[in-house]
């Protein structure tokens, strides 16, 4: 097992990465820049090292964070998810200079990250696939390509970066004026937000459901999966709300799953990632793409099976084989994940940085709470806008959703507007009780929007102060 670890990313991630770390005996070292450099990260981890002034453009500097991997001697490099995690020249670079990438190999990265390429891989696989061409020519023969394929398929026709992800460089087109329009659109803002300006066309489909399947795969041919996933509660294409089990007919979720497996397999995967699928109204399901990383509501699929993902990552990139089989997986209960993010939903869900004036976090029997944020932090306007995660566990559907909203209910941020207050009204919703939700639900519930933003008693915000003036504060400790 390795000895040090560096982790390159910053806040929740980077702390939840550093835990399992750890726990296996393994020193970290966290990366920051100036401009990030009261993240609760830096304080989690042995060491730490400044790679530069910021903002972002440090977190993406492959060389100097390898540099500091060389400098503080750790032998292997964890990215979490975002910032380098996707990127295969990262991996590449990773292993040219004798250090250990905790993640799938370039080429994976590479084949994966192409939506055009992934979805020809499991084509050959025989894995249902979402109708789509290949990348859009530029001019009159790209043209006449959309225009064949909105006739044959009809609309809503889905324009998408080949180099997307997370829910960005997509737009959907209802009829061929929008779609003649998105595709330069789409070419200008996937060249400016991936530096690769390719997009390619995909068969809208009305209203699915966002169903995934958490896979890990080792050095020694093993393959498994960790169950499903429901990730259908989405803003802007940004999952929101993650549900574990997904709640499939037993038949239909096997089957999913068993197909994840042989997705996997088809792209000669190794370490943790997760295979997605779009489930129409009809319950047929179609291979989405494969991340190939941690994902932020791994946190669910913990809950529901109880395996350290992170650990499993770890061992993996050491050389070890996967410590479970699937026989050895067992599911039960429900888990709900809730990304609590520095935004104002009326507002379009706009990021608001600003000073947090008060936190108070709940906790609680099957409450989990994975963050980096603390009284008196000032969110930087330059990063992502979530906080921390909630993520809660209960025997049955019913019992999460009473410890979601007795959680959410002890959940006290000032200072700044975020989704808690939103998410209060989601979890008294009918429709999510009884999980009557898809990729729509968002849009067609703007009644949830009817909220008062909640300012706590000035009797429970003096008591907070009190308390913490009382025990003398330390967000690190």
């Amino acid at each position: 097992m390795f000895k040090k670890l560096l982790v390159a990313n910053r806040g929740e991630i980077a702390i939840r990465i550093m835990r399992s770390a750890q726990e296996l005996g393994i020193k970290t070292v966290a990366v920051y820049e100036e401009t990030d450099k009261t993240s609760m990260h830096i304080m989690r981890a042995d060491e730490a090292v400044c790679i530069g002034s910021g903002p972002r453009r440090d977190y993406l500097n492959i060389e100097r964070i390898i540099q500091a991997a060389q400098r503080t001697q750790a032998e292997a490099i964890h990215p979490g998810y975002g910032f380098l995690a996707e990127n295969p020249a990262f991996s590449k670079q990773c292993t040219e200079a004798g250090l250990v990438f905790v993640g799938p190999p370039p080429k994976v990265i590479i084949d994966m990250g192409s939506k055009v390429i992934a979805r020809r891989v499991m084509t050959g696989a025989g894995i249902p696939s979402i109708p789509g061409t290949s990348v859009l020519p530029p001019g009159e023969e790209g043209k006449r390509i959309a225009t064949e394929f909105a006739e044959k398929h009809r609309f809503p026709i889905m324009v998408k970066a080949v180099a997307g992800g997370g829910g960005r460089g997509i737009r959907v087109a209802q009829n061929m004026s929008e779609l003649e329009k998105f595709i330069e659109i789409g070419r200008s803002e996937a060249k400016m937000a991936f530096g690769n300006g390719d997009v390619y066309l995909e068969k809208g489909l009305t209203n699915p459901r966002h169903i995934e399947v958490q896979v890990l795969a080792d050095g020694y041919g093993n393959v498994i999966h960790l169950g499903t996933r429901n990730c259908s509660i989405q803003r802007r294409h940004q999952k929101m709300i993650e549900i574990a089990p997904a709640f499939l007919a037993e038949e239909l979720s096997e089957e999913i799953c068993q197909t994840a497996v042989r997705a996997t397999r088809a792209c000669n995967y190794l370490s943790a990632g997760t295979v997605e699928f779009l489930l129409d109204q009809d319950d047929n399901y179609y291979f989405l793409e494969v991340n190939t990383r941690i994902q932020v509501e791994h946190t669910v699929t913990e809950m529901i099976t109880g395996i350290d993902i992170v650990r499993e990552q770890l061992l993996v990139a050491a050389g070890s084989p996967l410590s479970v089989t699937q026989e050895d997986i067992r599911f039960r209960g429900a888990a709900i994940e809730l990304r609590i993010t520095a935004e104002d939903p009326k507002n379009n869900f706009m990021p608001n940085p600003g000073l947090i004036e008060i936190y108070q976090s709940p906790g609680g029997h099957g409450t989990r709470m994975d963050g980096a944020v603390y009284q008196g932090y000032e969110i930087p306007r330059y990063y992502d806008s979530m906080l921390c995660k909630l993520t809660v566990y209960g025997f049955t559907w019913k019992e999460a959703v009473d410890r979601l909203r007795r959680s959410l209910d002890s959940f006290v941020i000032t200072g700044v507007k975020t989704t808690i207050p939103y998410y209060k009204q989601i979890v008294t919703d009918p429709d999510f009780i009884n999980l009557d939700f898809d990729t729509s639900y968002i849009e067609t519930h703007p009644r949830l929007l009817d909220y008062q933003e909640e300012v706590p008693p000035l009797g429970k915000l003096a008591s907070l102060v009190a308390e913490i003036n009382a025990y003398g504060y330390n967000p690190y400790s």
